[in-house]
């Protein structure tokens, strides 16, 4: 069964930090490009960060940029995303995607060719 598991969420105060799991099973994550997207209530989701399926590119939103930093481990078919200096404006559900045949510019941009979703984490920032 192919499957991307989330993990690493939870409540942490202004300014803590978190690192996110995403692990696959069922294939071979170094074969695709790595999302993470985030949903905050009432909010559309965005695309928080991306990396290609070897790591020598990554992309960043620009509201994390400098906080957040994505990395991949494809011998742990595991992708991290390491978070800093939290603010309550990062608290959403967090989700990880596996895409082909894009960049990682146009994957966070725009979702296209995505072919596999996480369930999610969630990531609560609050004193």
């Amino acid at each position: 069964q192919l499957q991307l598991v989330e993990s690493g969420g939870g409540l942490v105060q202004p300014g803590g930090s978190l690192r996110l799991s995403c692990e696959a099973s069922g294939l071979t994550l170094g074969d695709y490009a790595i999302g993470w997207f985030r949903q905050a209530p009432g909010k559309e989701r965005e695309g928080v960060s991306c990396i290609s399926s070897s790591g020598a590119y990554t992309n960043y939103a620009d509201s994390v940029k400098g906080r957040l930093t994505i990395s991949r481990d494809n011998a742990k078919n595991t992708v991290y995303l390491q978070m800093n200096s939290l603010k309550s404006e990062d608290t959403a559900i967090y989700y990880c995607a596996a895409g082909i045949r894009t960049t990682v510019q146009a994957m966070c941009a725009t979702a296209r060719r995505i072919g596999y979703w996480g369930q999610g984490t969630k990531v609560t920032v609050s004193s």
